[in-house]
Formats: C-alpha cells, structure tokens, sequence
C-alpha cells in the first residue's frame, strides 16, 4: 500500500443506478454493524477486509473478483492485516438487482469473475472521470453479469441480431446527436437491453455506442466553431453539459481548447 495517511473520497456521479462512489485507504479503521440502503460493489486493490454479513464470517480479497453486498442486510468491516487496505467502492441503487438477488448475495458476496471485477474497474474510472455515458454503459454490463451469477448462470436468452440493431442506433445517432441523453434511452427504442446494445455496436463498429456518439458531436462542435459560435453556446447546442465538458474531450481528441480551435482557422 502506498502512503501511511488515511484517505476518503466521496461523491454523487450523474449516472442513473449509481447511488455514490468511494474511495478509501484505512490503516486501522474498523466499521461498526450497520446496513446500507444500496447494493455495495467493492473493489479491494490492496490489504485483506474481513467483515461478518448476517453474522457469517467473510473476507474481501484484493484483485480477486468483487465483492457485493445486498441492502438492509447488517454487516461490519475491519483491516485483517497492519497493512490496512485500500478500495474503491460503487454503490448502487437498490432497484438495480432484483430482490431476489439479495439472498444468493448473502450467501456468496465475493464472485470470483475476472471479466467482472475488469469491467467493475473500469466503470469506476468512467465515473471518477465524469464519463458518463460511459459509465452508464460499462454499468449495464456490470449489472447483466452479476444478474447472471446471482440467478444461477442460466443460458443467455436469444437476442436480436447484433448487426441490424448497431446499424439501426447509428441511424439514430447520426440523425441527431445532440438529442441522445442517455444509451438506455436508445436501447429502449430499439427494444433490446443496454448491454446487448453495447456489445452489438462494438463488435460491428469497433467503439461501444457512447464512444461513436462522443465524436459525432465533436464533429458538430467542430462545425459549429468554425462558423464562428462562442464556445459556449457549441457546448449546450451539442450535447455536451457545458464549456469545461466540451473541452475537456475536444483537448483530447486535438490536444488543444475550442476556443483556440475558433481562433486559428
């Protein structure tokens, strides 16, 4: 672990389904018994957690899987080493898994998926970024794949072909993309889940359906300054929440800000 000083960080991200994030590194820091009203997605990246759920005794272990804790369910924590710990922490809303999940869930909080815990990862540093349809993406995933393990692994149900529903989102995308708020909402049109949207947009397009809809309305950005429109009115007219938004992104695509971009074409 790095560092001896203890160290917390939490906030709210804009994401639906995702209640708080946290991130933690405790030398010493035993939680007292308590609930919480979301599901708890943990992440242990250093150090060993051993906590009682239910009264049965667990352990947190670091870069194994991930660990998951259902909702008004009492349980403890506490350092099992000197070393401490460090997490990260997702939690998310108690509507975001079935009530029928909560009792596999007790009985086996740590899922030992290694594809799980890389996706997991991976949504946490979408919603430390503010990537938010990123987040909300890499989320659906998350979400398919723990429903998977906690119903008992049953065969995947039939899907619409993955080409004709990626071809039908990019019509959708590239008619206006400045109207597409969140990738649900466009999963929901074209009748299938989140997840099967993603996955079938990126395996025929080659970029997850978040990502192709970033850079189109880069493109509009582009366009709109280019005609001479202040930065921040190409921000909101594009879909983005604001000035900062957009150049954030527009610095990584061009390594430079809108308003220099206006300026020097």
């Amino acid at each position: 672990m790095t560092g001896d000083t203890d160290r917390v960080q939490a906030w709210r991200p804009r994401v639906a389904g995702v209640a708080e994030v946290l991130q933690a590194q405790w030398r010493a820091h035993t939680y007292p018994a308590h609930t919480h009203d979301t599901w708890t997605l943990l992440l242990v990246d250093d150090g060993l957690i051993g906590y009682e759920l239910d009264r049965h005794g667990h352990a947190a272990v670091p870069r194994q899987g991930i660990t998951l804790l259902p909702p008004h369910v009492v349980h403890d924590g506490a350092p099992s080493t000197s070393r401490g710990f460090r997490k990260r922490v997702v939690y998310l809303e108690e509507t975001v898994l079935p009530p029928s999940a909560i009792g596999p869930t007790v009985d086996t909080p740590l899922i030992l998926d290694e594809t799980l815990r890389l996706v997991t990862s991976d949504l946490d540093r979408a919603l430390v970024r503010g990537e938010d349809l990123h987040a909300e993406s890499l989320l659906a995933l998350v979400v398919e794949r723990l429903t998977w393990h906690l119903s008992g692994r049953p065969p995947v149900p039939t899907q619409p072909e993955p080409r004709g529903v990626a071809h039908r989102a990019r019509e959708i995308l590239d008619a206006d993309p400045s109207a597409v708020t969140r990738i649900a909402d466009l999963a929901e049109a074209l009748g299938v889940s989140t997840a099967h949207l993603v996955r079938s947009f990126a395996r025929s397009f080659g970029l997850p359906p978040h990502r192709y809809l970033l850079g189109r309305r880069l493109d509009l950005a582009r366009h709109r300054l280019l005609a001479g429109q202040p930065p921040a009115e190409v921000a909101l007219a594009t879909g983005f929440y604001d000035q900062a938004h957009l150049a954030r992104h527009f610095q990584r695509l061009l390594s430079t800000t809108p308003g220099r971009y206006r300026a020097h074409t």
